[in-house]
């Protein structure tokens, strides 16, 4: 509606067009006067199909902060700070909590808990009896609620589900493996619309296989623990993959919306203002 009333519009943070079959393209084309694209390889694709757009950066590196550090950290939510510290993020949506956390929980009983401490992410937006239900007996974890960036920054290894949680982990330099599991419908629909060969956004962003993504039946406990491991185990792989995430934040942190996105403004009220 806008369009047709000649006021340009401008799409911040644009759909997934690129997991999906183009016709998400075309409408975007059809509607939008221009398109601010966070992620790198956005602004390419998008031209392709002569849309107008831009790189703007990516808003996590404008977002993330620490406000402590890992002493201050242990002692505020009660750590071991000799221990090494794998952190869980089981999601942010409830019916993510209900399929992931019990896996989490599972694996997270196969690692020494004399050498390494579990820490489970607990985010604002899940019921909280619900949270707290399904860790009910569950001793040997420390529930960490808020602080996400510093558990992240702090742990050695991250366990996450699929979503910007990992670009997040990615982004501040830790190691983690990817997990997903939905319902056999919503799985069976993405095998055949999804054109992309990986779920993770690290991966996604890099083009490479360069973390481990566990997705439906391969979701496991034993197959959790078994990449964690791989990763914890091998000072060679660890190093590499920092490596290759420190070059995912600077290809992230190049612009800064915040900086950006006032120009594409002030360009769109002179060219049709």
């Amino acid at each position: 509606m806008a369009d047709e009333m000649r006021i340009p519009v401008l799409y911040f943070i644009c759909p997934q067009f690129w997991a999906w079959k183009h016709k998400r393209v075309y409408q975007l084309k059809d509607s939008v006067r221009y398109v601010a694209c966070i992620l790198p390889f956005e602004e390419e694709l998008l031209k392709i199909h002569n849309i107008n757009c831009s790189y703007v950066g990516h808003p996590i590196a404008e977002e993330i902060t620490f406000e402590l550090d890992r002493g201050s950290f242990a002692r505020f939510f009660g750590l071991d700070p000799n221990k090494k510290w794998i952190g869980f993020f089981p999601g942010s949506r409830n019916n993510e909590i209900t399929k992931m956390l019990p896996v989490f929980l599972q694996t997270a009983q196969k690692w020494n808990q004399t050498e390494y401490q579990m820490l489970f992410s607990k985010s604002h937006s899940v019921n909280h009896q619900l949270y707290m239900h399904l860790i009910e007996g569950h001793k040997n974890i420390k529930l960490i609620d808020g602080y996400n960036y510093e558990m992240m920054k702090y742990c050695e290894l991250l366990i996450c589900t699929s979503g910007t949680v990992t670009l997040e982990a990615a982004y501040i330099g830790t190691p983690l493996v990817i997990c997903y599991k939905g319902s056999y419908l919503s799985y069976l629909i993405g095998r055949i619309f999804v054109r992309i060969k990986h779920i993770g956004l690290p991966n996604i962003v890099l083009d490479a296989d360069l973390l481990p993504e566990l997705i439906q039946g391969e979701m496991k406990p034993d197959n959790i623990y078994k990449a964690g491991m791989q990763i914890l185990s091998d000072p060679e792989k660890n190093a590499q993959i920092r490596k290759e995430l420190f070059k995912l934040r600077a290809m992230l942190s190049d612009k800064h919306p915040s900086q950006e996105m006032p120009k594409i403004v002030r360009y769109l009220l002179d060219t049709y203002g």
